[in-house]
């Protein structure tokens, strides 16, 4: 099989790259080899060239075609464009195709004229395809099974497909074949359950480091989630690509209208929307510069593109799966970027709901409530965003890493989430926390009703409304005892109580809140409740508006006036290219790519080769334009 050189040549020859990055190259040297991975690596991190260059190393040595598993139309054509550009035999079989195009596909496949194919799980498991496959693997032309996503194939992950279950018939019937799982997100429990269902038990596991230096995370309270996210997107991103996330269908289309109203490129995306629509808008985001797309999470997953300056989430996700997942994908390029999210008590109240309601055995019920709790936990969190989130995923971050420090305090700063940046105060809220549940047990006592969050804090404040009237809760003992409370630490104390059990939401009964269990140990003093102080995120001050011209343009690296206008000039043309050829630009060449080119100015296809990021086959497809267009700046 193929020597660690060999393989380093296709990185360079085929793909443009220097060099293997992480443990890029144990895998693809373990995978190669025939063997069986389960690998875990960050968005951005590489993933695809771990089974792409084995795929086509057992292809030169005549082991056939290589099978990858993703469950996303979108990716697999972008995947495949990007293939071809650098001169790969791929195609993939999905929905898109007529009846005689996937006919024309699988001749391709049966003649052994593919390197790679891409399919969706609901295909691969037909009894049509794994005729298909059985035929290739009786002539020992089926070099390995890429099962992309994997973390859909867990019950305990953030995105279950159960289509994903049926593809332990791969190693049923083709138990020879090497079999590779990847994901970017997996808990233990989930790592767990994708080992078990796709029958990798005796597979490798390559884990790389879960941190993104580049990505700096903010999380801050929401007052009013529009506004705040519309001042960060105004003060920190004005002009650059971002995605942002909401729960509702509803809440997508009205904050992209907020977004449009205030100047800003943004479009709605959700499952609701007409599919011709849902296309066109995923087009414009993955194709032009500085789009901000407002989207339900039915977006995201593959999208490849790796400018994305800024992810925010208007509304806390399920998990911190999830949460990651979703941030990922800011920053793939490895330039800074940023994860803002707006979290409040409503939040936590619908997710509970949401857990509460749900059919699921009560075992799978405690672990979604878990999970929550753990993503509340990063929310609230006082010290280093980064070290709660990477702890999840059970990786410690040591002194000194990423730049990070504990400055000897025992407190690690990594110098790139809000936390680190800007130490919160903390205060104790278990006397406040008190007072909410005396009031909620009062309340029941006296009346036998119960009320919602808004009425109970009224009463412990000591406000005189409609409601306090009418129903004579100024006349309980606990009216006006939180007096000297503002009405936003109250809400931060009652999110820890809803997260932590103590108080439970009656969705049946308009929200209203109740007492628990473990309400008794918070009144008992036997448990402390411990708080941020809810302050407004710092102000940051707002950039000056560039204008037009070249002072707008945003290099990967830093370049001078002269190489500004090549780049600018390289971009104009990328663009031009990726829309004759129906891709997006970065499939053309990345940003950093055509920064390195002006930055070198290169004059001869001498000049251009060893450049990162051009292959053999961009050399001779691009190589003249791209001299052309340096000559003429």
């Amino acid at each position: 099989m193929s020597s660690s050189a060999s393989l380093a040549g296709i990185l360079r020859e085929v793909f443009g790259y220097p060099g293997f990055r992480g443990p890029q190259q144990a895998i693809i040297e373990h995978v190669t080899a025939g063997g069986d991975a389960l690998v875990l690596m960050p968005t951005g991190g590489g993933k695809s060239l771990c089974y792409q260059i084995p795929a086509i190393a057992r292809q030169r040595a005549g082991l056939g075609v290589g099978i990858v598993i993703s469950p996303l139309i979108a990716l697999m054509h972008d995947q495949v464009g990007a293939l071809h550009e650098a001169g790969v035999s791929a195609a993939f079989l999905n929905s898109t195709l007529s009846s005689e195009e996937a006919s024309a596909v699988e001749q391709q496949l049966l003649r052994g004229e593919l390197t790679l194919l891409y399919a969706a799980p609901e295909r691969v498991t037909t009894p049509r395809f794994l005729a298909l496959l059985a035929a290739l693997a009786q002539r020992g032309h089926l070099s390995l099974f890429a099962i992309d996503e994997a973390h859909c194939v867990s019950q305990w992950g953030h995105d279950f497909r159960p289509e994903y279950r049926a593809l332990t018939v791969l190693h049923e019937r083709f138990p020879g074949v090497p079999r590779m799982a990847l994901t970017a997100t997996a808990d233990a429990l989930t790592r767990e359950d994708i080992l078990e269902r796709l029958q990798l038990q005796d597979a490798r596991a390559f884990v790389s480091s879960f941190d993104r230096p580049n990505i700096r995370y903010t999380i801050v309270e929401k007052r009013d989630g529009t506004q705040q996210l519309l001042r960060f997107i105004q003060r920190e991103h004005e002009g650059e690509a971002g995605i942002v996330y909401c729960q509702s269908r509803r809440k997508v289309e009205d904050v992209a209208q907020t977004l449009v109203d205030a100047g800003i490129d943004a479009m709605p995306y959700h499952a609701g929307l007409d599919a011709k629509m849902r296309q066109r808008n995923q087009d414009r985001f993955l194709r032009e510069d500085g789009m901000v797309m407002v989207a339900t999470i039915a977006f995201g997953m593959g999208i490849d593109k790796p400018d994305v300056r800024f992810v925010a989430h208007l509304d806390m996700p399920k998990n911190i799966e999830g949460y990651y997942q979703e941030t990922g994908r800011a920053g793939r390029d490895g330039l800074p970027a940023h994860a803002w999210m707006g979290y409040g008590l409503q939040d936590v109240v619908n997710q509970r709901r949401m857990i509460d309601e749900s059919p699921a055995e009560e075992e799978f019920k405690l672990a979604l409530r878990g999970k929550l709790d753990a993503l509340l936990g990063l929310a609230e969190a006082t010290d280093c965003r980064r070290v709660r989130l990477l702890a999840y995923f059970g990786e410690q971050m040591a002194d000194g890493e990423n730049g990070g420090s504990a400055n000897g305090t025992g407190r690690y700063n990594c110098r790139n989430c809000d936390n680190c940046l800007h130490p919160p105060e903390v205060w104790d809220g278990t006397e406040a926390a008190r007072k909410l549940l005396s009031t909620i047990y009062r309340i029941r006592q006296q009346s036998g009703m119960s009320f919602g969050a808004g009425h109970l804090m009224d009463i412990v404040r000591g406000k005189v409304t409609e409601k306090v009237t009418q129903y004579g809760h100024a006349s309980l003992s606990t009216y006006g005892v939180g007096a000297d409370l503002s009405e936003v630490q109250l809400r931060g104390v009652l999110r820890q109580l809803i997260a932590m059990g103590a108080v439970a939401v009656d969705a049946q009964a308009f929200n209203t809140l109740q007492l628990t269990e473990k309400s008794r140990a918070v009144l008992r003093a036997e448990v402390s409740v411990q708080l941020r102080e809810s302050v407004s995120s710092p102000a940051s001050r707002k950039k000056k508006r560039t204008g037009a011209g070249l002072a707008a343009i945003r290099a990967p690296i830093a370049l001078d006036g002269a190489a500004l206008e090549r780049y600018a000039a390289l971009k104009a043309w990328r663009g031009e290219v990726a829309r004759e050829h129906n891709l997006p630009a970065y499939v053309i060449f990345h940003d950093a790519t055509l920064a390195a080119i002006a930055h070198k100015s290169p004059q001869t296809m001498e000049d251009l080769q060893g450049i990162s990021g051009i292959g053999a086959k961009k050399l001779e497809a691009y190589a003249q334009e791209v001299l052309r267009v340096i000559a003429a700046v």
